[in-house]
């Protein structure tokens, strides 16, 4: 008998009161995550060990907040919603983006606001934090990139970096070659240079861009958005890999760390991909709450640092937590 991987949900974690827009996890594995919600909040969860490593399935009526974790802090401070969030390498503090125009970083031992970082005129969509924490780069729907230093200086910014607002912007892990990624509504994706020059031009969306993610190694790339596709590109020559079909809008992607997947937070699932043979590993569909009159979309997601929990942001302010477990083929021939 052969064994396959497979995700089962382990349970939920309840806090926010509207749409949950971005999940950081600590690299250093530490068993926390932060997240960020259209609320105006940023929630530090504590996580249960224990219980995310438990091989029991959870349904959605029986899911426990309090069982997975539950909230260390709520941060509050911004005046509209914040857009993405992420953690620094030492995992000590995190820094939000908001609608209000602001960046703020946070000394998550307190819980306040150790600086704020002011310069664009309109909302901040997505941020990024380089490997080494020491360079922050930020995009706006103003259509212009800032790149910051950790003191809250703003270093350089690119004005009209696309023609339309930009959406979303990853660092790549490279740190010999560094670069970082922008997708933008104007339907491309850019490929810059630490000094703010563009080294490819990425063009093959026929909509909107809502969100990019770099592969752990660095070397590819994938954006997706409006035209419900997901495109692979090879950061190196800037060329199409290949394209995949979401069947829907694409809010947000991940990679796995620790395996060829590809994971996409779409409208009514969760598609996750083995990028080596293009065929889907699982499609993760949640239950349409029968009270709710809009539709209960994924919005964001993100893996543990380990690549056996998945944690995936939703509409509804929840995230749901899936743990990768084997299951036995019985079909399968030894």
């Amino acid at each position: 008998m052969a064994e396959t991987e497979t995700l089962i949900l382990r349970g939920m974690l309840c806090g926010h009161s509207d749409r949950v827009t971005a999940i950081t996890v600590p690299i250093n594995g530490q068993a926390r995550i932060v997240s960020s919600s259209h609320d105006k909040s940023v929630i530090v969860w504590n996580l249960d060990p224990l219980a995310l490593s438990a091989n029991g399935l959870v349904g959605e009526g029986e899911s426990d907040s309090a069982v997975l974790g539950k909230p260390f802090r709520c941060l509050t401070g911004h005046r509209n919603f914040v857009k993405d969030v992420v953690l620094s390498s030492s995992s000590m503090v995190a820094l939000s983006c908001s609608s209000d125009t602001d960046l703020r970083l946070w000394d998550l031992s307190t819980g306040y606001t150790a600086k704020r970082f002011i310069g664009h005129h309109e909302d901040v969509l997505a941020l990024a934090l380089s490997f080494d924490s020491c360079q922050i780069v930020s995009a706006s729907k103003d259509c212009s990139i800032k790149l910051w230093n950790s003191l809250g200086d703003c270093v350089n910014t690119i004005r009209n970096a696309h023609t339309k607002g930009v959406s979303c912007v990853r660092y790549s892990p490279d740190v010999i070659d560094k670069v970082f990624v922008s997708g933008s509504w104007d339907g491309t994706v850019k490929v810059w240079n630490f000094q703010c020059e563009v080294r490819h031009n990425l063009t093959g969306h026929n909509g909107a861009v809502n969100a990019v993610a770099v592969s752990p190694e660095g070397s590819i790339c994938a954006s997706g958005g409006m035209d419900c596709v997901a495109l692979l590109w090879n950061l190196t020559d800037g060329e199409c890999i290949y394209s995949l079909d979401a069947d829907d809008i694409i809010h947000s992607l991940c990679f796995s760390p620790t395996r060829y997947w590809l994971c996409a937070a779409t409208r009514y699932s969760v598609k996750i991909w083995d990028i080596e043979s293009k065929s889907i590993v699982q499609d993760l569909k949640h239950d349409q709450p029968p009270s709710k009159k809009q539709t209960l979309y994924c919005t964001s997601l993100n893996w543990s640092v380990d690549g056996n929990t998945l944690f995936t942001g939703y509409s509804d302010g929840t995230i749901r937590v899936w743990g990768v477990t084997g299951v036995t083929d019985g079909n399968s021939n030894q």
